[in-house]
């Protein structure tokens, strides 16, 4: 008999992010969609976890699927849905809520037998405020009026942009920042980088160790950081190992991966010896505040040990701090 050794044995679940992960731009990067299809041979569950609170669970599997990606309404967790059961956590059954945002958040609160109305006339117990392209300056004083006047606020996301085609237009996080202006007030978050969003798709797969995959520091490695999950950054999105290396504390993830195939492989083993930390055949420490690297800057094992390096002299960061880097090949002694 032989032991599975891959980085994913040990895991019973991956939440996947989607754009930069899955895909970039209308097409699947190479390879994913193969990688998360060979997830069910080795028992382990698939989940995809997003932000996006305007299209509905269906939907986004559909796309997925169209991709060649493994995927139903029941593996899609996003964050209306989050939304949406964290409120009804927060108010009593049957409650009145203001929804500002989607149709597909609408049904999502509507699925928690709260009720759905329309004004802050309608003295809403709670406010509930996710992205939907419609929205405009009435519908953000209706949220307004209700949350100053002491409704509860629970906010889907709160990402302070999104890409479109033209460019970088602003996100839900900008909206909810409007009402946070004009009451003084600050929501309950539902997506990442919070916890629920995690912790509903553990709680609806019945697992209890996933693994958490996403090419964002700031939301995907967060977010699992602080659901207690483990973390894989995989680089064919926005981060890279400069700013994985760079990273503060709840920001640094587990695993760096080049890509999803990485998932099927053992993880190198990164060992201590006195200051210096070695991966392959690469080698790096710190001195004199200074961090030394051995190895190749192309080889992604020299960057694992350089973020062991550099993370082992400081455990406990605050705010993300690129070291100066010294490269060399001398020293492996």
């Amino acid at each position: 008999m032989t032991t599975d050794t891959s980085l994913v044995s040990g895991y019973d679940a991956v939440f996947s992010d989607l754009d930069g992960v899955v895909y970039a731009g209308p097409h699947a990067i190479p390879g994913a969609v193969e990688a998360l299809g060979r997830l069910a041979d080795v028992s382990v569950q698939l989940a995809y976890v997003t932000n996006n609170a305007s299209r509905s669970s269906e939907t986004v599997a559909a796309h997925l699927r169209e991709l060649g990606a493994p995927a139903t309404a029941e593996t899609v967790f996003g964050s209306a849905q989050a939304g949406a059961e964290l409120l009804a956590e927060k108010v009593a059954p049957g409650a009145r809520v203001l929804v500002t945002g989607s149709a597909t958040l609408a049904a999502a609160v509507e699925a928690q037998g709260l009720t759905v109305v329309r004004s802050a006339d309608d003295q809403p117990d709670a406010v509930i405020q996710g992205f939907d392209p419609s929205l405009g300056w009435k519908d953000l004083a209706e949220a307004a009026f209700a949350v100053g006047r002491g409704a509860v606020w629970v906010a889907t996301n709160t990402d302070l942009s999104i890409p479109q085609a033209r460019g970088i237009a602003p996100g839900n996080g900008t909206l909810v920042a409007a009402v946070g202006a004009a009451t003084g007030k600050v929501p309950f978050v539902a997506g990442k980088p919070e916890a629920p969003l995690f912790t509903t798709a553990a709680r609806h797969l019945g697992v209890h160790r996933p693994l958490v995959v996403g090419d964002r520091l700031d939301t995907d490695i967060l977010g699992g950081t602080n659901a207690g999950f483990d973390t894989a950054l995989v680089l064919t999105g926005v981060d890279t190992p400069l700013t994985a290396l760079a990273a503060r504390t709840p920001e640094r993830p587990v695993y760096l991966i080049s890509n999803l195939e990485a998932f099927f492989a053992p993880y190198p083993e990164t060992t201590v010896d006195g200051a210096r930390y070695r991966c392959g055949n690469a080698a790096a420490w710190v001195e004199d505040n200074v961090l030394v690297i051995d190895g190749d800057s192309s080889d992604l094992d020299s960057w694992r040990a350089a973020c062991a390096a550099w993370w082992g002299a400081r455990p406990d960061v605050a705010t993300a701090s690129t070291p100066e880097i010294r490269w060399t090949v001398t020293g492996r002694g």
